[in-house]
């Protein structure tokens, strides 16, 4: 007779499609849509995967702010591509997100409404042209960062739509660095207005890479499934190691009294990030939360027409295909 230590032994032994998952994770293969996987990993996916696409979205704002007050038509026009870029991830990501089953209008709902985070980076003001070089260079340096081991997610359809999105953060970091390094060899006003704007996106760009690991829930998580390579605090010290030779380059001065290299750790040592205002931008308490979330909101009611009228293009066509071929199945 078996025993209820027998038992328990048995309703935990994994399932088949548990084993394979596990293995495929292991050998460092891919989980692609039509494979088994645990809830709490698609769960986690579509949190994260959405999340970034909403960031890509959102994330246009504070530089299409600039978009008309470019300083020439050269900066104009890049920076028009910079922007259309990042809308081009944000509906890659949508894509990748839309393949666990969750749909495009959940996803808007839940970012308009105000339940879905994004980074917080993006609830930043922008006073001036400078904050494109800052954004460039810090923000999409950290994105990089970050996102490069994510071309190596273990699941499928999101390691492939990071491939290119890094490639094109590439270019808009380099693109960052040139602005600022172009105000760094102007006037001494122009040298100012890019210190100054290093001075504000340093610290929030530490602090895109997430709380360190020892308040970081989901982190651990994630790593055992292949989807983070890396710890937010690693990603973050890689960061600060890139920045350092890269400032001195450029004749900005990093705003941390803190930062020296610990040659004991073969890292440099830095400054504590305020938490206090991550959480509390991260809670829709920033300088641009409302402001940001507005403006998606009005567009997403403004663009209803369009969104509507090819939903019924696409039906018309549908039906035009079907009358031609003599298939009347699903016809009104």
């Amino acid at each position: 007779m078996t025993s209820p230590a027998d038992l328990s032994l048995v309703e935990a032994e994994p399932s088949d499609d548990e084993r394979l998952f596990d293995e495929l994770v292991a050998n460092e293969q891919r989980i692609e849509p039509r494979d088994w996987m645990p809830d709490a990993y698609r769960k986690t996916l579509i949190r994260q995967i959405s999340q970034h696409a909403h960031s890509e979205i959102i994330g246009m704002q504070p530089e299409g702010n600039w978009i008309t007050r470019a300083p020439s038509l050269k900066r104009k026009a890049i920076l028009m591509a910079k922007v259309q870029d990042e809308a081009g991830h944000g509906l890659y990501l949508y894509s990748a997100a839309q393949t666990l089953g969750i749909t495009r209008d959940e996803m808007m709902d839940q970012l308009i409404s105000g339940k879905a985070k994004y980074s917080s980076i993006f609830n930043y003001p922008t006073p001036t042209w400078a904050d494109m070089g800052a954004i460039g260079w810090l923000v999409d340096g950290a994105a990089i960062c970050n996102q490069v081991p994510l071309c190596r997610a273990s699941y499928g359809p999101y390691g492939r739509a990071m491939v290119r999105v890094c490639k094109e953060e590439s270019f808009h970091q380099r693109q960052g660095f040139e602005i600022l390094l172009t105000l760094m060899r102007g006037t001494e006003e122009q040298r100012q207005m890019a210190q100054d704007a290093v001075n504000r996106w340093y610290w929030p760009s530490l602090a895109m890479f997430g709380p360190p690991d020892d308040q970081s829930p989901n982190s651990a998580q994630s790593m055992k499934w292949k989807i983070k390579r890396f710890s937010n605090d690693e990603l973050r010290q890689r960061f600060v190691g890139m920045l350092v030779p890269q400032a001195e380059i450029l004749g900005v001065t990093l705003p941390d009294p803190e930062l020296r290299w610990n040659e004991d750790t073969g890292q440099y040592d830095m400054g504590e990030i305020d938490w206090d205002e991550f959480f509390e931008v991260l809670r829709g308490n920033g300088p641009c939360n409302a402001e940001r979330l507005e403006r998606r909101r009005t567009a997403h009611e403004e663009g209803a027409w369009v969104r509507e009228a090819a939903a019924e293009y696409a039906r018309a066509s549908s039906r035009s295909a079907r009358s031609a071929t003599g298939d009347t199945t699903g016809a009104a």
